[in-house]
């Protein structure tokens, strides 16, 4: 429980730290379907950021599952790849990069599958 609240507490500083850097530090810098590009990332990044942290909630007061476990889990893992694979694409402009964002996508899916299914066994 509380080690997902931390680490969907960090994401959620680090997304909007790095809002702040691709509103203000990349602005001129990279063309603007790469702004894009970051502010995709970001805001996956935030969403996911609050879905762990509704898990660590979950994981207080529900039974013990390795639902919810696997799911927080899932969801950094997508944050890694969906979003980081997103930074690091703006930044480097290397296109092979995109590949790796479905993944992380699909790490998302899962992850809330996953809710769905503790929601329904446990609530």
């Amino acid at each position: 429980m509380k080690l997902f609240i931390i680490i969907g507490a960090i994401n959620a500083f680090l997304s909007v730290a790095l809002g702040a850097f691709g509103a203000h530090g990349l602005e001129g810098k990279v063309e603007p379907k790469y702004l894009e590009t970051w502010k995709t990332g970001v805001t996956y990044q935030m969403f996911h950021a609050t879905g762990i942290l509704i898990i660590g909630v979950l994981l207080g007061k529900l039974p013990a599952t390795s639902l919810l476990n696997w799911s927080g889990w899932l969801m950094l893992i997508g944050i890694i790849l969906f979003s980081g694979s997103l930074y690091a694409l703006t930044l480097t402009k290397i296109s092979i990069l995109g590949a790796i964002t479905p993944l992380g996508g699909v790490s998302f899916l899962a992850a809330w599958v996953l809710v769905i299914i503790a929601a329904v066994k446990y609530l």
